[in-house]
């Protein structure tokens, strides 16, 4: 890591594959008054709150289930970012750029920033975003709503709550829970015959809780 910035998440979104992170990354987290502190790939500190605020906007907790924030989705963003998909490892990055006449809205973004640009530019705009009340934050992102920046925003705090917790976000299975996914199970089989007749809701697992073995998720890869 370059730096140690941090981000500040619920003590209750440090799930098992996060901890298991921060332990390759030779950082003990320290839980405080129910917070513990994560370190950062990418964002700096100023610009993770920005994030934690505004996806926490996109996708907020209730009580149906855990949000954005509980969810640990700013880790999810910045191990994105931070990984070969923030630098533009893999899209095609020649000219021409913008509104080109050859080009139509079905092919995607045509511009030259790739995702980390793309984020900083975005949370340069926002700036004091983290310290507006809910109703002023709602206002913000709505006079964004148009952007490239906002449709990544959006994209990745879905991302972010229902990936595979091997990437960083869904803590604790929350998206899967709020949804009733059970997992990448790769067969039901065994369960037929014995809830034959009768509604079955197995509990969420993850990958590596159904493989036994722990992936490698791309963004990690050597």
């Amino acid at each position: 890591m370059r730096r140690r910035d941090f981000v500040v998440i619920p003590l209750a979104a440090l799930s098992a594959p996060l901890v298991k992170l921060l332990a390759e990354e030779s950082f003990r987290p320290q839980p405080r008054g129910g917070q513990v502190r994560v370190p950062l790939r990418f964002f700096t500190a100023a610009e993770a709150r920005i994030v934690t605020a505004a996806t926490e906007r996109i996708f907020p907790g209730d009580a149906n289930g855990a949000g954005a924030t509980d969810a640990a989705v700013t880790i999810y963003i910045d191990r994105q970012l931070a990984g070969p998909y923030g630098r533009d490892k893999y899209r095609y990055t020649k000219g021409p750029f913008g509104s080109s006449a050859a080009s139509t809205a079905e092919h995607g973004y045509q511009g030259a920033e790739n995702p980390q640009q793309v984020y900083r530019a975005g949370l340069a705009e926002l700036a004091g975003f983290a310290d507006l009340p809910a109703d002023a934050q709602v206002a913000r992102l709505t006079a964004i709503e148009r952007t490239q920046f906002f449709a990544l925003l959006r994209a990745h705090t879905i991302e972010g709550m229902f990936c595979d917790p091997m990437h960083g976000g869904n803590a604790n299975l929350a998206g899967w829970k709020l949804v009733g996914f059970p997992g990448p199970q790769m067969s039901y089989r065994a369960h037929v015959d014995t809830h034959h007749g009768t509604a079955y809701r197995p509990r969420p697992a993850s990958l590596e809780q159904i493989t036994g073995r722990k992936p490698v998720p791309w963004e990690d890869a050597k």
